[in-house]
């Protein structure tokens, strides 16, 4: 897969801004706060029709106007895609795949990858559960439409149930009936992102483990798997739990409450690991979904690489810059506040590189 043009109107701090790529290493340099990530942003949004760092999408868009739009053209399989995704404040996103609109954006995810590496990274090892959660449910939702579907089927009642049990009060329960229906919804989608949350582990994790070991050594690392089914029958789980649901007005039993617990050695990484040993591990993580995507798709996804080398070793710059010579990814996207660092890294490369400058939301090529 191969990313020959990106366009921006009034995305973040771009009024509007065209660049043409023809090379399998694009480096953006320029200094912090110049617009380099958003450019990163703009192609994921061409992969996952949402932005990687802003939950609203109206947050992307350029200060007093009223729509933004990313558009790309995507080389996959010989044939070249345009892929458009727009937002105005009036009316909502559209999102276009050669010029014919998606009825649903669900179905475009998975049909052009990306994997994002970025320093915010290792808050999946420091905070809470709903990260690590949305990580392996990106990554299942890129490679199986049936769990996307299910996923998007299981919040959906979550939310209904979750309304109708706010909807309640000390003097009028909620309705029991709705209840039922809404309790049977959850356990029929539940079982299952429970059954492929957890036969996805099995073949995720030797891949996670081999990435993990060629960055740090042999330390022996581990995924755990934490969900409320495995302690307790989902049927009689729900069941128990909805008195607490009704005075605490939510739902406190089932798959949305999933965990996966990242170890180092019998130890909680976040307690007992080193930050060297924390970067190696996302890192690993990242690496190993780019592994598993490439796997289940036939070709290689996108890589974008936002501002990793200022926050590694000199050994784990060695390994990465080794795979890259190596081939072993496709296009690469890499940005970096010190363009002599990345002058070094990709100038003994056999693979053509292009080298962009950042500036306040304007982009001029470089000379390689």
């Amino acid at each position: 897969m191969f990313l020959k043009q990106l366009s921006v109107s009034n995305f973040k701090n771009y009024e509007s801004q065209k660049i043409e790529f023809d090379a399998q290493i694009i480096s953006l340099t320029g200094k912090n706060g110049m617009g380099k990530t958003n450019l990163l942003d703009a192609i994921y949004y061409l992969s996952f029709t949402r932005s990687a760092i802003n939950a609203s999408d109206q947050q992307n868009i350029r200060y007093g106007e009223p729509f933004f739009f990313t558009k790309g053209v995507i080389s996959r399989d010989g044939k070249a895609h345009k892929l458009q995704c727009t937002y105005e404040v009036s009316s909502g996103k559209t999102f276009l795949v050669d010029n014919k609109p998606l009825e649903k954006l669900s179905l475009h995810i998975g049909e052009f990858p990306v994997v994002m590496l970025s320093p915010n990274d290792t808050d999946l090892v420091r905070e809470w559960s709903e990260l690590r959660r949305k990580f392996f449910d990106g990554l299942l939702c890129q490679i199986d439409r049936d769990y996307l579907n299910c996923l998007i089927r299981y919040n959906h009642y979550l939310k209904q149930r979750n309304a109708l049990l706010k909807a309640g009060s000390r003097d009028r329960l909620p309705d029991t009936h709705l209840l039922d229906q809404y309790d049977q919804e959850l356990l029929n989608n539940g079982k299952l992102l429970w059954s492929k949350r957890k036969e996805f582990l099995k073949s995720f994790s030797p891949v996670f483990l081999e990435r993990y070991q060629e960055l740090a050594g042999k330390e022996t690392v581990f995924i755990r798997y934490i969900t409320d089914y495995d302690k307790k029958d989902p049927e009689t789980g729900l069941k128990e739990s909805r008195q607490k649901d009704i005075l605490m007005q939510r739902t406190t039993f089932g798959v949305h409450r999933d965990d996966f617990e990242f170890l180092l050695g019998k130890n909680a990484l976040k307690k007992s690991g080193s930050q060297g040993q924390q970067k190696s591990f996302v890192i690993a993580l990242r690496l190993a979904q780019f592994e598993i995507v490439k796997m289940n798709k036939g070709f290689k996804p996108i890589l974008l690489l936002d501002d990793i080398f200022d926050k590694l070793d000199d050994a784990r710059i060695s390994h990465l810059t080794s795979m890259i010579s190596n081939r072993y990814f496709g296009q690469i996207f890499i940005t970096d506040a010190r363009p002599e660092r990345t002058s070094t890294l990709v100038g003994h490369l056999d693979e053509k590189v292009q080298i962009f400058n950042v500036e306040n939301g304007v982009v001029v090529p470089q000379p390689a």
